[in-house]
Formats: structure tokens, C-alpha cells, sequence
């Protein structure tokens, strides 16, 4: 029976002509950025504008993120980014993979509150379709947007990644029966299945035990992290995301991997079905990231969960002024059982000649 979804087809197409085998990453790839039909490039909602899942659900949508859960995120997010473009003279912010743009309405709002000048705010997006969204919800503030799909070979200012790198395609590394391979994909009358070919590729320390174990590798959002210190001239990398340190992210017990799906506010781990309908992602190795960070000479200026950060930023102050309903759906943001703890920030820098505000307690660089 021939499929009927047409990124099912292509992606058929591409295994057909690379000898019926491609790396989880291509494939990864593939899923969420191929032009018009992948999960990032198709018009499906994807960022739920309610705090509350049942609105989500209700709006079509697949997960909300910190942004959309309450713009008191992006209010203490404005305090740690009007600290580094006052300490490193810069009037310009960069954020990569915006969503729906709520968070960068809420940055240029409270900044405008504070007094704090932004001449220019690019949004690095590859999808169009987003791109028309968030054109809509930052109107407003349309004198000072502008939109790329590359970067310059040199920029400064605050460069900002909000749940950007654990959508970075990732490599699976399998050790089955003490042998490890690359785990991949292959295509049968049913649809896509895992197939494994040996690899010298390993995780970047030592498994301990002998027993079956998953992992990812992070080579594309390493690369991005470099890429950005090459073009940095001074200023200020801030990236938030779900993920551990490099002890915890390869612990032995963790031996199923990270690699989870996103469909209706619903999460699974069947990354082959449903291709495009479904968010794809991995936890982040935030070691990984500091030593990419290391090896295109940014200094590793804080890393910490994202509780400590926003408190740090002054989120209890920024609810204790606001109602009831928008305290609690910012609790979500800090409580350890929520986003607190799992979710951390990491910040990268050059230039920058003060401490960082949202590090000032709870930093936890020492543990990457």
C-alpha cells in the first residue's frame, strides 16, 4: 500500500537513492525541516497560546513553552539581557528559533519599560510559516524587527536560544551485546523502522557496565555553538533547554536515551510514526555545549537550572505584583517537579567585564 503522507514519500525517495539507510539525525532532520512538509515548516499550530493544556488542546496545539506559559518569563529574562547590553555597549538582540514570537514581544516590552534601548532584534527562523506568525504577534514592534535565515559573518549583542537545541537533530549510538553501532533508519511496507550498522562513533565518556545502551551525540548543535563564537564579537549567549551535565546525561541507568515526541500536548517515544505531524527532540548535553563554547574561545560565564536563573532575575518580585492566575502558572516555571529543574541556562560569552545577574546564586558550572 503506498503511503499518503508526502514527507512519508520523500523521505522513501531519499532512502531509496542512499542505499535504503540513513543516520538518525538525517532522518531527524528531515521530519521537522524539510520545506513544506516537515513539523517546523508545515502549517500545523505547534505553540499553544494558553497557559492551561485543555485551551492548548482545545487551539490545536502540541506544547507550550515558557513564553506562552506566562510573559513573566520573558520580564525576567529582559533583567539578565539589559545587564549585558549595558556592560558590553550593544543595542541589538538576536534570537534563534522564535516560535510563535511571543518571547521576543515580551523582551522588547519590558526592556521599553525599563529604559533600556534596542535599535534591532533579528529573528533567525527557517520556517516560513512561523515567520508569517510571528510577523503577526510582534506588529508592534515592527520598526525594529527583521527577520534572516543565515547568520553574518560577525554580529554582537545578546544572541538568545529558547528551547532551540534540543530540536537540533542528534545521532543514536546503541552498544548491543557489548558492540556499538550507529542506529539508524530503514523503510519496510509498514513504514520506517530502526536499523543499526557498526560505527567507531562513541559517546563522549566511558558507559560503565556491560549491558544494551541508547544514547545521542550532539554534533549539530555543538557545531551551532562554535559557529556562533566564531562570528561573536562581544556580547552575550543565553540558552535555555531541557538537559544535564555531561556525569548525568550518560549516567549508566539512563539506557533508553532522551529522544521524545510531542503531538496534542502528549508525549511518546515513537520518533519513526506520524512523520511531520509530531515534534521530535533530545535533552542537551550541556557539557558538550560549554566545550564547544570553549573551543571557538567564548568563556563559560553560568550555567545553572532555570529556577535559580529566573529568581535570580527576579521572578518572585515580578509575581508577587501580578494576579493570582499569573502566579501560578509562573510557579510552573520554577517548581522542581515542573520546569525548575529539569530545564537549565547556559551562558556564553565575550566581552562581558561583570557577573552575570542570572547566575549570581546556584551556579553550577563546576558540575559541566
Amino acid at each position: 500500500m503506498e503511503p499518503s503522507n508526502p514527507l512519508e514519500v520523500a523521505i522513501r525517495n531519499h532512502l531509496a537513492a542512499h542505499g535504503g539507510w540513513m543516520g538518525f539525525d538525517d532522518f531527524m532532520q528531515q521530519a521537522l525541516y524539510t520545506p513544506g512538509l516537515g513539523y517546523y515548516a508545515n502549517t500545523l499550530p505547534k505553540f499553544g497560546d494558553s497557559a492551561q493544556a485543555s485551551e492548548a488542546q482545545a487551539a490545536g496545539s502540541d506544547f507550550v513553552t515558557a513564553p506562552e506559559l506566562t510573559p513573566l518569563f520573558g520580564y525576567a529574562l529582559a533583567r539578565q539581557v539589559a545587564q549585558a547590553l549595558k556592560a558590553t555597549g550593544c543595542d541589538e538582540i538576536w534570537e534563534f528559533g522564535a516560535g510563535s514570537g511571543a518571547l521576543a514581544g515580551q523582551l522588547l516590552d519590558a526592556l521599553d519599560e525599563m529604559g533600556v534601548a534596542v535599535r534591532r532584534y533579528t529573528v533567525v527562523e527557517l520556517s516560513q510559516t512561523l515567520v508569517v506568525r510571528q510577523r503577526a504577534t510582534l506588529a508592534r514592534h515592527a520598526a525594529r524587527m527583521h527577520w534572516a535565515d543565515a547568520l553574518p559573518d560577525q554580529l554582537s549583542g545578546v544572541l538568545i536560544g529558547n528551547e532551540v537545541l534540543d530540536a537540533m537533530p542528534v545521532q543514536l549510538l546503541a552498544r548491543v551485546g557489548g558492540v556499538w553501532y550507529e542506529r539508524g533508519v530503514a523503510a519496510d511496507e509498514a513504514g520506517f523502522t530502526w536499523s543499526d550498522r557498526p560505527s567507531s562513533l562513541r559517546p563522549p565518556c566511558d558507559i560503565e557496565g556491560d549491558h544494551d545502551y541508547l544514547c545521542e551525540i550532539h554534533p549539530q548543535g555543538e557545531a551551532f555553538v562554535r559557529s556562533l563564537g566564531q562570528r561573536l564579537q562581544r556580547g552575550l549567549i543565553l540558552l535555555l533547554d531541557y538537559g544535564f551535565g555531561q556525569d548525568e546525561y550518560y549516567h549508566p541507568q539512563r539506557h533508553m536515551g532522551t529522544v521524545m515526541c510531542h503531538r496534542g500536548h502528549r508525549s511518546d517515544m515513537h520518533p519513526l510514526a506520524d512523520v511531520g505531524l509530531k515534534d521530535i527532540t533530545a535533552h542537551v548535553n550541556f557539557s558538550g555545549i560549554a566545550s564547544a563554547g570553549d573551543e571557538a574561545g567564548l568563556e563559560l560565564l553560568g550555567y545553572t537550572t532555570q529556577a535559580h536563573f529566573l529568581m535570580n532575575c527576579g521572578l518572585v518580585e515580578l509575581m508577587q505584583a501580578a494576579s493570582a492566575a499569573q502566579r501560578n502558572r509562573a510557579e510552573k516555571l520554577i517548581l522542581e517537579h515542573e520546569m525548575g529543574e529539569l530545564f537549565k541556562v547556559i551562558a556564553l560569552g565575550r566581552g562581558l567585564g561583570e557577573p552575570l545577574l542570572g547566575f549570581a546564586r546556584g551556579d553550577r558550572s563546576h558540575r559541566l
